[in-house]
C-alpha cells in the first residue's frame, strides 16, 4: 500500500510557478525584426528627432552630474596653481595684449580703408558673424568618428551648420543641437569637407578629413600644384558657413608618384580640442534682403515703363519719308526681267 501511494506521488509533477511564453528564439527573431523596422522607419521619417532631443534634455542633469568630479578636479587644479605661474602668465598676457593692440589698430585702419573702396565701387558689405562663447563638456570616444559636445544649444540661439572655432584655429561645425547641447564634428571626421584657400599664393581647394587620424587632406590637385610643406591653409568664405581668413591647417607631406596624376598632401590641423576647452560657435552669415512695400511693387513697372519710353523713343517719319514713292509690288519682277 505505501509503495503504490509513492508511486502515484512520483508520476505526478509539480505545477509550473511561472507561466511560460514563447520560446527564446522566437522572442529574439521577433524584437529583431522590430528594432530593423524602427530603425529604417526612423532613417526615412526622422520621427524620433523630437523624442530624442527631449530625452537628452531630460538626461542633462545626468550628465552634468557625471562630469561634475572632472570639473572639480580641474578647478581644485587652478585653485592650487602657484603664484610664480600666475605672474609669469599675467606677464605674458600683458606683452600679447599690447601686441594685439598694435595690430587692431592696424586692422582699424585696413577696415576703414576697405570700406571706402567698396563705397567707390559700389560692392557689397562684407558680411557680418555673430558668435557664442562656449565649452566641450566631453569628447566622443568612438574611434570611428571625431565629435565633441559642447554646453551651448537650441536655448542659446544654436543653430545646425555653425562653425566651431578655438584660439588657435577651426575646430569643426555643429552637425547636431539639443535644447541645452550641441553635438560638434571635427574637421579631422572623414564626412567633413572644408572650403580652405592657401594663405601663400590664394589657391583654393577642398580639405577632408582624414578619419584614422588627426590630419586631413587635400584629394584632387594636380602634381604639379603651387604647394610647398610648410603653407598655412585658411577658410576662403566661398561656402557661406566658415568665416574667410580663419587659420585651419598647416601642409605637413607631399607626396608625388609618377603612376598617379594626383598630389597626395597630408595637412595638420592647427586647432585642436586637446589645446583649449573655451570655444567660439560662429553664426551663419546671413543677407537681410529689402522687402518692398505694396505700393512699390505696383509702382515699379510704371516707372521702368517710363524710363524705357524716354530712353528708346519711337522714332517718328520724316516729311521727306512720306513723300517718297513707295515701290509697288509689281515693280520688282520687271526690274528682275
Amino acid at each position: 500500500m505505501v509503495r503504490g501511494f509513492n508511486h502515484k506521488l512520483e508520476q505526478q509533477q509539480a505545477p509550473a510557478f511561472f507561466v511560460r511564453g514563447p520560446s527564446s528564439l522566437a522572442r529574439l527573431v521577433f524584437f529583431s525584426a522590430l528594432s530593423l523596422v524602427l530603425i529604417a522607419t526612423d532613417s526615412r521619417l526622422q520621427y524620433l528627432n523630437s523624442l530624442r532631443q527631449n530625452l537628452v534634455g531630460i538626461l542633462h542633469p545626468l550628465q552634468v552630474l557625471a562630469d561634475a568630479p572632472s570639473t572639480l578636479y580641474s578647478a581644485t587644479g587652478e585653485y592650487f596653481s602657484t603664484h610664480h605661474q600666475l605672474l609669469s602668465e599675467n606677464q605674458q598676457l600683458k606683452q600679447q595684449v599690447l601686441k594685439q593692440n598694435i595690430a587692431l589698430q592696424r586692422l582699424s585702419t585696413l577696415t576703414l580703408e576697405n570700406d571706402h573702396l567698396r563705397q567707390l565701387l559700389q560692392a557689397n558689405k562684407a558680411m557680418a558673424e555673430n558668435s557664442i562663447l562656449g565649452e566641450i563638456m566631453h569628447v566622443g570616444r568612438d574611434p570611428f568618428t571625431k565629435k565633441v559636445i559642447v554646453n551651448r544649444g537650441e536655448s542659446h540661439q544654436v543653430v545646425t551648420g555653425e562653425a566651431v572655432v578655438d584660439a588657435t584655429g577651426v575646430i569643426g561645425q555643429v552637425t547636431r543641437t539639443y535644447p541645452l547641447s550641441s553635438e560638434v564634428t571635427l574637421i579631422t571626421d572623414k564626412s567633413l569637407a572644408i572650403p580652405i584657400q592657401v594663405e601663400r599664393n590664394g589657391l583654393r581647394a577642398i580639405a577632408f578629413g582624414h578619419g584614422r587620424d588627426n590630419t586631413l587632406d587635400l584629394p584632387y590637385l594636380p602634381a604639379n600644384v603651387d604647394i610647398r610643406r610648410g603653407d598655412t591653409l585658411v577658410t576662403s568664405g566661398i561656402d557661406g558657413v566658415y568665416p574667410a581668413g580663419l587659420a585651419v591647417a598647416t601642409v605637413a607631406q607631399i607626396e608625388v608618384t609618377p603612376d598617379s596624376p594626383f598630389a597626395r598632401i597630408v595637412c595638420l590641423p592647427t586647432g585642436g580640442v586637446g589645446n583649449h576647452r573655451q570655444v567660439l560657435l560662429v553664426s551663419i552669415p546671413r543677407i537681410d534682403l529689402p522687402v518692398a512695400s505694396p505700393t512699390t511693387a505696383h509702382t515699379a513697372p510704371k516707372s521702368l515703363a517710363t524710363n524705357k519710353a524716354i530712353i528708346t523713343p519711337t522714332p517718328k517719319p520724316s516729311q521727306q519719308a512720306l513723300n517718297k514713292p513707295q515701290p509697288s509690288p509689281v515693280s520688282k519682277p520687271h526690274a528682275l526681267e
